[in-house]
């Protein structure tokens, strides 16, 4: 229907309310060590890793606001998203969940353009990439952080990826502060590998140069089971390394169900006296019931037939995954029951910032053999440059290359997954029209977007 200017000017005032709207939420940003809210409350994540579809659980406004009622019963205030669609519209999602105080944590990678532990590099197509996720959610004032990678390195002489992980962060926060965006935490999202602890989080840590450092860190960590304790789980150790850490430090998964039914009382010990100085918080995995039995919410049983019944948009590999949400019982009430008691007051911005000049940061680990493979010394592969980055060579032609090669290039590494991400972690299918769009438009971003920041 053509719409005359009357209507036009009306749908452009509605659009107009509708953004206010949808920025309404205090925002979220870092300070030392801790988040904080803007009117200096201290930001504890009371969060669910929230993949309910493959592609992008934020395009379906009516089964978000469905959603957030459990979530809201449950205690959430976060969600983490492991792939959305840069292109489509996400503010119906994006508003519903504001007006609930629930804050977005979103991976700007997917399985396309992750950065891998096998064969690691950083390059200009998964640098637009990654920006066009950027641009898409910066808009949004509940936008609380963003993931470079999620479980990049994955075993123990995994370690020369790290500084790939790091160019990642370093460029999109350069390119955050040259797009004139707020100050949006930059962070990754760790696999807990014993043998890389501490080096790693401190790694990412270290720099004297604030662009090439996280903004905040996060673990992956399944070693509290069942009828556990803060010491026998191993959390006295993850709480030792992270002692003094001077970014935020938060659960980006956790939840093990070696024991059944989970009792969630991990979250004791993250939001008690043992931890809550130095964590920020916990996000549950997950959210929708799937083979991987990690679910909090079911929306009725397995589809027929498994995976081979999954013929429309409500059925995926062989679970529903729209409708109405169902508690799984006992997980849900437990969990419920765990956040109803912990409500930890953190520390005012006002106190706190008067301490922060006192933060210190960890000492680089160095290069051992049989170890921590990694040279603390050496540049990373960053693609922009910033005024601190002082022992880069800067060099034009190099930045060319970098745009040219890749651009050239006739493929995208495909994804490893661990194997609790056998549910909607472990979708690889995204289809044929949405691969197509993707891989065409990264290239071409891929070729012009670096060379224009040269320029």
């Amino acid at each position: 229907m053509r719409l005359s200017s009357p209507s036009l000017l009306a749908a452009s005032l509605l659009l107009s309310l509708q953004t206010d709207l949808v920025l309404a939420a205090p925002k979220i940003s870092t300070v030392g060590a801790k988040f904080f809210y803007e009117n200096g409350t201290q930001f504890f994540i009371k969060g669910i890793a929230y993949q309910l579809v493959p592609d992008d659980p934020l395009i379906d406004t009516e089964q978000c606001k469905r959603d957030i009622v459990r979530m809201s019963e449950l205690g959430a205030n976060a969600i983490r998203v492991y792939h959305v669609d840069p292109l489509a519209d996400h503010s119906g999602c994006m508003k519903a969940f504001a007006d609930a105080g629930i804050y977005l944590f979103v991976d700007l990678d997917t399985f396309h353009t992750q950065i891998e532990q096998q064969s690691p590099h950083w390059n200009a197509t998964q640098f637009a990439a990654f920006q066009a996720v950027l641009d898409e959610f910066q808009k949004y004032d509940n936008t609380a952080g963003v993931f470079v990678g999620n479980e990049v390195l994955t075993t123990k002489d995994g370690a020369a990826a790290a500084p790939y992980v790091l160019a990642a962060a370093h460029d999109i926060k350069l390119y955050r502060d040259r797009k004139g965006y707020r100050k949006i935490p930059v962070g990754y999202s760790a696999a807990d590998i014993a043998e890389l602890r501490p080096m790693l989080q401190n790694y990412m840590a270290c720099s004297p140069n604030p662009d090439s450092r996280l903004d905040f860190f996060a673990l992956n960590a399944y070693e509290w089971c069942g009828q556990s304790s803060y010491t026998f789980s191993g959390y006295v150790n993850l709480q030792k390394n992270a002692s003094g850490y001077p970014i935020p430090i938060f659960f980006s998964e956790t939840g093990c169900n070696v024991a059944r039914p989970r009792t969630f009382e991990d979250q004791g010990a993250i939001f008690g006296d043992e931890m809550s100085g130095t964590w920020s918080g916990s996000m549950v995995y997950e959210w929708i019931q799937e083979t991987n039995d990690y679910g909090l919410i079911s929306y009725g049983p397995p589809a027929p037939g498994g995976a081979a019944a999954a013929t429309n948009t409500l059925v995926d590999d062989g679970f529903t995954r729209k409708g109405t949400p169902t508690p799984v019982s006992p997980d849900f009430s437990n969990l419920k029951s765990q956040w109803a008691t912990l409500s930890p007051t953190g520390v005012a911005l006002s106190v706190y910032a008067e301490s922060t000049s006192a933060i210190t940061l960890p000492e680089c680990p160095s290069s051992t053999a049989g170890g921590w493979a990694v040279d603390p010394s050496a540049p990373l592969p960053i693609l922009i440059y910033g005024p601190r980055d002082h022992n880069y060579t800067r060099s034009r032609s190099s930045v060319l290359i970098v745009a040219s090669a890749t651009a050239s290039s006739q493929g995208l590494a495909s994804a490893t997954s661990s194997a609790k991400h056998s549910g909607a972690m472990g979708l690889g299918n995204t289809g044929a029209g949405s691969d197509g769009w993707m891989h065409a438009w990264m290239l071409l971003c891929g070729l012009v977007g670096v060379v224009a920041w040269w320029l």
